[in-house]
Formats: structure tokens, sequence, C-alpha cells
């Protein structure tokens, strides 16, 4: 579980996004091709509002092994999605710093299961700022941004911005400790 001191570091880094987030590259580009459904982020370091940015078509959502929790959902590019035990049903608790470290998984279309994700589990929520995010079995998605790399879940299990976060398996269940 992340303690006191791991919480000011997640308040640290959500700062530092923050500030990142400030700057642009000037040219206008998103930097890849989201018209099959994939978000605008890639492999390597990306911001929040790189990672929570809405497809240009419905969000993808798959089902791959990760680590010892073996199957549990990722989005487009194979970062883990989690569920937070905050959330009341389909509304999202999580904003501000908590959306800088735990960005929401938002699509501007209908969201397609892809392998291993049931499609009847799929579903979206309206959020505060009138985004669309993705549900699964009821519950928001969010990616997690100390997951560096696809096929990462360092957020499972983890007590952050007062609730737990845990990845889900393809049957809605969370993936436990």
């Amino acid at each position: 579980m992340i303690r006191a001191n791991g919480a000011i570091a997640l308040l640290a880094i959500a700062a530092l996004l923050a500030i990142a987030g400030c700057g642009s590259s000037g040219n206008g580009e998103s930097g890849g091709d989201t018209s099959a459904g994939e978000s605008a982020y890639g492999g390597g370091e990306s911001t929040a509002s790189e990672r929570n940015s809405a497809t240009a078509a419905g969000a993808v959502v798959t089902a791959t092994g990760v680590g010892d929790l073996g199957k549990v959902l990722v989005d487009a590019r194979g970062y883990t999605l989690y569920d937070f035990h905050k959330d009341k049903g389909t509304v999202s608790a999580c904003y501000g710093p908590c959306a800088a470290v735990w960005p929401a998984l938002l699509t501007e279309g209908k969201p397609e299961a892809g392998e291993g994700a049931i499609a009847s589990q799929l579903g979206t929520t309206k959020r505060k700022d009138g985004t669309t995010q993705v549900t699964y079995a009821g519950h928001p998605l969010y990616t997690f941004m100390q997951d560096g790399a696809p096929g990462q879940a360092g957020g499972n299990d983890t007590d952050s911005f007062g609730g737990q976060w845990y990845a889900l398996r393809p049957n809605g269940e969370e993936a436990g400790g």
C-alpha cells in the first residue's frame, strides 16, 4: 500500500504533470493516428492529458495477461485499466490531482470490446467536465501514470486519493493483491 510518503510522492508527480501539461510542441499534431480507436499516447512517457484524451472513435478495451495478475483489462495501447472504490456506481470521484495520476479512459464514440473483453460489460458515463468515460461492469475505468509501459500494473491493490484501486478481470471482478 502507498503510505503517507507515497501519497506525497503521487501529489508531487501530479504537480509536475500539471506543469508539464502547460507546454506544447506547437506543431498541432497529436503524435499518432487515432482513427482505429486508439488513444493519442504511445509507448514511453506520456502526460495525463495525453492518456485521457478522448479517442476519435470508440475506445477499445481488451484483456491480456499482465504479470502475476493473469488476464486483466487493458486499453488499446496495452495499459492496465483500474477501478476506484471511491466511485459511486458509474459516477467518478477522481478529478483534479487524482485525475493527473489516474487518467480516466475517455471516448467520443461507443466503446468497443476487443479480444478477451465482454461487449455487454462496456458502457459510458458523463464526467463533470462533459467528457465521456468508459465503464466496465458498471465501474469507471482509469489508467495509472506510474505504469510507464504496457503490461505493467503498479496501481493494483493500492490506496490512493481516499480509496483502493484494482485492475479488473474480463468478468468484471477485481484482480486482488
